[in-house]
């Protein structure tokens, strides 16, 4: 049975004890049959693993960062964001018959050549995805209005109504 090549792996036989850092660059069509490209991942996916590595086990770090497309919910605007998320996954060296009901640990044969992180990478990815997404050059779409251009501990004047205040109000007469 031929075995294809993992996209992105981990080989152990590189693995000095301590931390060792690998660094990756892919695209979202790469990750053939995982539709990361229609998530909306069309740009450059950078990602930076960390291997700790000790006697019996060995620790990744995964961090993936990304820019994706995304039209906004409100509006239909394009909107570009810039993703990040994080996973921590430890392996302990062992047999399959070893289990001590530990669900922390994944178990990973002794004989092990490399660990495939291709679809964990793939899971981080998508739930790095934002649930809403809005955009900022459309005053309807923010919620809470342009602070920016406000001061830190500048209170808005009384009478006067902030865009916020005026989206309510627009949503209150909608309902009516």
């Amino acid at each position: 049975m031929h075995k294809d090549k993992s996209l992105i792996e981990i080989g152990l036989g590189a693995l000095a004890e301590g931390t060792n850092e690998f660094n990756f660059t892919c695209k979202a069509a790469d990750f053939k049959g995982r539709q990361l490209a229609d998530a909306g991942f069309t740009g450059q996916i950078e990602v930076n693993v960390f291997a700790e590595k000790s006697d019996d086990e060995v620790t990744l770090t995964i961090n993936t960062s990304t820019v994706a497309d995304f039209t906004c919910d409100i509006c239909l605007a394009p909107v570009s964001k810039k993703l990040a998320g994080t996973l921590v996954l430890s392996y302990l060296f062992g047999t399959d018959g070893d289990d001590n009901g530990d669900g922390e640990y994944i178990r990973l044969d002794r004989n092990a050549d490399s660990i495939d992180i291709t679809g964990e990478i793939c899971e981080t990815l998508l739930l790095s995805l934002p649930m809403k997404i809005t955009c900022t050059d459309n005053p309807d779409c923010r919620l809470y209005g342009n602070r920016e251009q406000m001061n830190e501990d500048e209170e808005p004047r009384p009478g006067s109504v902030t865009s916020w205040q005026e989206s309510l109000e627009k949503l209150k007469n909608k309902y009516r």
